[in-house]
This record gives structure tokens, sequence and C-alpha cells, in this order.
């Protein structure tokens, strides 16, 4: 598979994002990582594989811990990107929403 097209679709799941987001800071452990996510540690495991195999995250082994950690930060880049374009889309969304709904063609915009 495409490694473009394994970076979006291991991007595409909501625990994944979540994943991500608790390693922005600091690389964990999958135990901590299993206390704030709140799946079973097959579950985790899945995930945290899929990231691994579409080169987000790299791990390394602490004595009996496993930690894991983003590989290259520009991934943190790309989501925001796409959440900037999505909160956009939304504002454009909601300006359009209120301009429709005005009464009076001489109100001002307001953005719900």
């Amino acid at each position: 598979m495409n490694l473009e097209i394994k970076i979006f679709k291991a991007l595409s799941h909501p625990l994944r994002l979540k994943i991500i987001e608790k390693l922005k800071s600091k690389s964990t452990c999958v135990c901590e990582l299993n206390n704030d996510i709140e799946l079973s540690q097959p579950a985790l495991s899945k995930h945290l594989k899929i990231l691994k195999d579409a080169g987000i995250l790299t791990n390394n082994k602490v004595g009996l811990r496993v930690e894991y950690e983003i590989k290259d930060t520009k991934i943190i880049d790309v989501i925001n990107i796409v959440e900037k374009m999505i909160i956009k889309d939304l504002n454009n969304l909601n300006i359009k929403k209120v301009h429709s709904s005005r009464r009076n063609p001489n109100e001002s915009f307001k953005i719900e």
C-alpha cells in the first residue's frame, strides 16, 4: 500500500487522533496511554500498530516498559492544517446560515 494512503488511513480514526494528541508533548508508556484513552489493551495495541506501520509513531523499550512517541512532528502540522480547514468551512456555513435566515436585508451578519 502506498505510504501516503497508509498515513491518511491511520489518521482517519478518532481514537488514533486522540493517541497522537496524547503523544504530542512527550513519549508515553503504553500503560499510561491505556489509562488515558480507556480502551482494552488489545484494541490500543492494534491502533498503535497501525500508527507505527504508517510511520507516524515509533517505540522504544525502556526496561519492561514500551514507550511510544511521534516519529516526525510534521504530522501535527498536517492535523492542524486539516482542523483549520474544517473550522473555516464551519464558519462559512454559519455565515451562510445567518444570511439566509435574516428577515431584514439591512441587518448585519452575525456568526452563531
